[in-house]
């Protein structure tokens, strides 16, 4: 009866150091320095971010969200970024097909580039993906100008 009272015991302890009212943090390489990088970018930090940005690339250079951010961040920064904003986007696309936001990202920057044919495009691809980011989309297309706020922002993890 002990033994079994024993291991009835253990089984209960076992359950209970599982069960945590805080979420496990993600310890994926890259994950600390991309949220980190996410956070600066809704102060609006761009530089920072694009530092924050590269070390989780550097950890783990297939993290979709983290090219398509620093895409955005080097976009935020000016047109002299745009080709390298351009080449994250396109990477996190190619990593990621269905990321939306990047879609998003990218076709605001070939708007601001002159490209309406490819933010078209890109539209076109969105609003099979997210239809509140492809209206936004087209706004900024008929705008010509960069959009306020951080519409479709990738989320931290």
């Amino acid at each position: 009866l002990s033994i079994c009272a024993a291991l009835l015991f253990l089984g209960t302890e076992a359950l209970a150091a599982g069960s945590s009212s805080k979420p496990a943090q993600d310890t994926r390489p890259g994950i600390s320095q991309y949220n980190s990088g996410v956070k600066l970018m809704k102060q609006g930090k761009f530089e920072k971010a694009e530092k924050e940005f590269e070390a989780a690339l550097k950890k783990d250079p297939k993290l979709a969200e983290a090219h398509n951010n620093l895409g955005y961040s080097l976009r935020k920064q000016g047109a002299g970024n745009f080709e390298r904003a351009l080449s994250h986007y396109n990477r996190a696309i190619e990593l990621k097909s269905n990321l939306a936001e990047a879609y998003m990202y990218r076709g605001v920057l070939h708007a601001l580039m002159g490209n309406e044919k490819k933010a078209l495009e890109d539209r076109n691809k969105l609003t099979g993906l997210d239809r509140r980011l492809a209206d936004a989309l087209q706004a900024a297309i008929a705008s010509g100008e960069e959009p306020d706020g951080l519409d479709g922002l990738a989320k931290k993890w």
